[in-house]
């Protein structure tokens, strides 16, 4: 474990229906049973002070009612993200926490022929996914319509990292600096500090965008 890395695990799970219900813009039905049984506190009426006193450097909140991305929502149906970056050749990686191996492919491609439910047997060196590894300069025409969390700390700033996944996909427990995780179709942002071990599970196919605080 890293100096400074804290032992308490947070397993981020994603329940969403996004680009495999085409659009439709509504939560799975399993949805409200995860989350009775998630032991991260919710604030749905958090200010900054609160936020930098009690969890910007200590722990985990799931943060509702911050920002209105319904437009940004709406762009990221499965007919308008092909219409408009259909043909863009996008990055993945594998599933493994360092994400070694990249392959480069059109978008479409992707989503047509790799963003299925995978095996949950499969080793996550064997899972490619669409998440991080942006183009900024092709993808701006979507992310300038993203409200990120009004949320920031002292001399950081801000990066993005939006991805595309399909269910049983996820990244097994790892680190890295503080920052946010929204489902884009999903009711939830989560704040998670400094060298917070985590891991992440799709448990539908899955929109979601990290806002990074480095």
């Amino acid at each position: 474990m890293a100096p400074g890395a804290r032992p308490l695990l947070l397993l981020a799970v994603w329940t969403l229906a996004a680009l495999a219900r085409r659009g439709s813009g509504e939560a799975g039905d399993g949805g409200a049973a995860e989350e009775q049984r998630c032991a991260v506190e919710r604030r749905a009426d958090l200010s900054y002070s609160e936020f930098v006193q009690h969890y910007a450097f200590s722990r985990p909140v799931i943060l509702q009612g911050l920002t209105d991305n319904s437009r940004f929502r709406a762009l990221c149906s499965r007919e308008r993200l092909l219409a408009s970056f259909g043909d863009t050749v996008v990055r993945l990686s594998t599933a493994n926490t360092y994400s070694y191996r990249k392959v480069d492919l059109p978008f479409q491609e992707y989503v047509e022929h790799l963003l299925h439910p995978q095996d949950p047997t499969s080793l996550g060196n064997d899972t490619l996914y669409f998440f991080g590894d942006n183009n900024f300069s092709e993808w701006a025409s979507l992310f300038q319509h993203y409200s990120p969390p009004p949320f920031s700390l002292l001399g950081t700033t801000i990066a993005y990292s939006f991805g595309i996944a399909g269910a049983g996909s996820g990244v097994p427990f790892h680190w890295h600096g503080p920052g946010f995780s929204e489902v884009i179709y999903g009711r939830k942002v989560l704040y998670f500090p400094d060298r917070w071990w985590h891991a992440t599970l799709n448990l539908d196919t899955s929109v979601f965008i990290s806002t990074f605080l480095g």
